[in-house]
């Protein structure tokens, strides 16, 4: 980068891809990261503080991150100018280097963007909002088996309502976009829409639909996982996401004919049981699944689904473990990938050394995973299991805890730290 306001890093090297699109990461790899707003800086400091040592314990120096500090936000503003919340530098950085962390943004008032985060993931094209959501013992949760959780979402992160778009109702633009709707709902014998109506577009495409479906089955393929749910409202949008569905299970049977199997072949060819080297496809109506994820989450392993859906069941699914607090994320596509923090900047926090960074902690787990490091990142999670499990946690768990110790943010870092 030849920006001087970014010059850290240059110690390391650049991650490259393979032909499978698979990242090759070498010693000492550059990975920006954006500390983000709020709680943003209070956070990073415990997730990277969690982060080196593990890697330095894992590989006895052999292996490190060389960190680069990228802007957005807040921040951004201030080293940029007022209107340069995401900047076109941290733009080009993410995608240089190809994978990178944040904790989370603000929009600002006034601000070009309707959300950074998802300009992020539209601009840079991460079509993928990867969700796991596992339990971690010791944690408080209100359902009585948050351990049969253990689940993996797709959320496609391009289309569907977040797409942008829409107009107030009495715009004009509302008024001359229903006039043409009535028109041709009219012709095809429809009911009709008041033209006073606000009205939003929901664009749903085979391209981005089949592209995180493949990614979801991938992933069951190369994890061993049992099976890939189709989430969908296709019984009401049937050319949306009734699509979602019927391209999900065209893919399936087109590109993993020798790896997957659908559930209803599960019945007529194997007698209700899969055979053990094949991925189940299966797909739940929206409503239903939200049900499912209760009363049976230990038959769901990945679940692909449009953008909507995909944004409320992750985080019901996290609240039936514990909550946001220690909610993984990651938005990823092809040759970049961008771990999160999935909760908010929660600003009246900020700067007071107390919140729970475990969100951006396991953030940096899913990120060393995708980098091939599995030993720092089991290192971590075994770490954080012990601290909680010696109720030593941050005052949103320690409340709801007997006999805990509440700690701040940077203590609970180093509980984890020291529990390495």
């Amino acid at each position: 980068m030849k920006d001087d306001r970014i010059s850290a890093g240059s110690h390391g090297e650049t991650v490259t891809w393979d032909e499978r699109g698979k990242p090759v990461v070498p010693a000492r790899p550059i990975i920006p990261f954006i500390e983000g707003d709020g709680i943003g800086p209070d956070i990073w400091a415990a997730t990277r503080t969690v982060m080196d040592a593990a890697v330095e314990k894992s590989y006895g120096g052999e292996k490190g991150i060389a960190w680069l500090e990228i802007f957005a936000g807040e921040k951004a503003q201030q080293a940029y100018g007022a209107d340069k919340a995401l900047p076109e530098e941290t733009l080009e950085a993410i995608s240089e280097y190809g994978i990178a962390i944040k904790g989370p943004l603000t929009t600002p008032v006034g601000g070009g963007f309707r959300s950074l985060n998802v300009a992020l993931r539209q601009i840079l094209d991460l079509y993928a909002c990867v969700r796991p959501v596992k339990y971690v013992p010791g944690v408080p949760a209100p359902v009585r088996h948050p351990e049969w959780v253990d689940v993996v979402i797709f959320r496609e992160n391009m289309e569907d309502v977040y797409a942008g778009l829409e107009w107030p109702a009495g715009s004009d633009e509302a008024r001359a976009l229903l006039e043409l709707v009535n028109e041709k709902a009219q012709a095809s014998g429809l009911g009709t829409v008041s033209t006073e109506s606000a009205i939003g577009i929901k664009p749903m495409s085979k391209h981005n639909s089949v592209r995180l479906i493949r990614m979801a089955i991938e992933y069951a393929v190369e994890h061993g996982r049992d099976s890939v749910t189709l989430m969908h409202k296709g019984n009401i949008m049937k050319y949306t996401e009734g699509a979602f569905r019927d391209w999900g299970y065209e893919l399936a049977a087109d590109a993993f004919s020798d790896a997957v199997v659908s559930e209803q072949d599960v019945v007529d060819r194997f007698e209700g049981r899969p055979p053990e080297d094949r991925v189940v496809i299966k797909d739940r109506i929206a409503d239903a699944m939200f049900q499912q994820l209760l009363l049976r989450p230990q038959e769901y392993d990945v679940i692909a689904t449009p953008n909507l859906n995909g944004d409320y069941l992750s985080d019901a699914a996290a609240a039936q473990v514990g909550g946001l607090g220690l909610a993984p994320g990651a938005n990823i596509g092809d040759r970049r990938a961008l771990f999160e923090a999935t909760h908010g900047t929660a600003p009246k926090y900020a700067g007071m050394d107390k919140v729970n960074p475990g969100s951006l902690i396991l953030s940096g787990v899913e990120m060393l995973r995708f980098m091939g490091w599995t030993e720092a990142a089991d290192l971590i999670l075994a770490g954080l299991t012990r601290t909680i499990s010696r109720g030593l946690v941050t005052y949103d768990l320690a409340r709801q805890m007997e006999n805990a110790t509440e700690l701040k943010c940077s203590e609970f870092a180093q509980a984890i730290r020291e529990n390495l």
